[in-house]
């Protein structure tokens, strides 16, 4: 989000969320909606717009096969099909992670059900869609994870992370955003973005 209120490429950004970011930008548009699977109720103010970065996920920790997949698949199928419906033009970028299994068949449940999300999506019809596959992530510009024991461990290595950035296996949030935008102008050949496909994209 920062960087696309930054970009001069981007014109509006419309966030959706169940709470308020709290953040005022001229470009910056938020509608809270408190459940996620009920899209159709904001459905007129989702018209008009380019691109969807979907970055919305749980940590399927303590969860069952079917309530992870009710998040994680159902509600980015509603996304998906409300916006193909609304624009089929459209770019639709869906966060996925390292490690996602693209047969659903494997033995890892959260892996199977990123894979049949990312399926889901990469299938729609969409003008284009990537799926990012991030692994590590350093964060910046003060950008603070909604997991507190990832926080923990990100305090604990900070020092690290100037040695970390060197290495191509490692992307910033930073880098992520910038090649979210700019698949918005260069098309890529490759679909499942890896960290360092996400970092070589960010530099296009």
């Amino acid at each position: 989000m920062l960087e696309c209120l930054d970009h001069n490429g981007i014109q509006e950004v419309l966030v959706i969320n169940r709470r308020s970011i709290e953040l005022q930008h001229p470009k910056l548009k938020e509608v809270l909606l408190s459940d996620f699977s009920n899209l159709e109720a904001i459905k007129e103010q989702l018209t008009g717009y380019d691109a969807c970065f979907y970055c919305m996920g749980v940590s399927a920790l303590g969860l069952n096969e079917k309530k992870y997949t009710d998040i994680t698949f159902e509600i980015t199928r509603v996304f998906a099909d409300i916006l193909y419906g609304l624009n089929p033009h459209m770019t639709f970028n869906y966060v996925s992670g390292a490690g996602t299994d693209s047969s659903e068949q494997g033995t890892t449940m959260w892996a199977r059900v990123k894979g049949k999300t990312e399926n889901y999506v990469l299938n729609k019809g969409f003008k284009t869609a990537y799926a990012f596959r991030p692994g590590f992530i350093i964060p910046e510009r003060g950008i603070k994870s909604g997991t507190a024991w990832y926080n923990a461990v990100y305090t604990l290595i900070r020092p690290l992370f100037p040695l970390f950035k060197r290495s191509n296996t490692v992307t910033t949030t930073t880098k992520i955003g910038l090649a979210m935008i700019n698949s918005l102008f260069k098309i890529s050949d490759i679909t499942y973005l890896e960290n360092k496909d996400i970092n070589h994209m960010s530099q296009l």
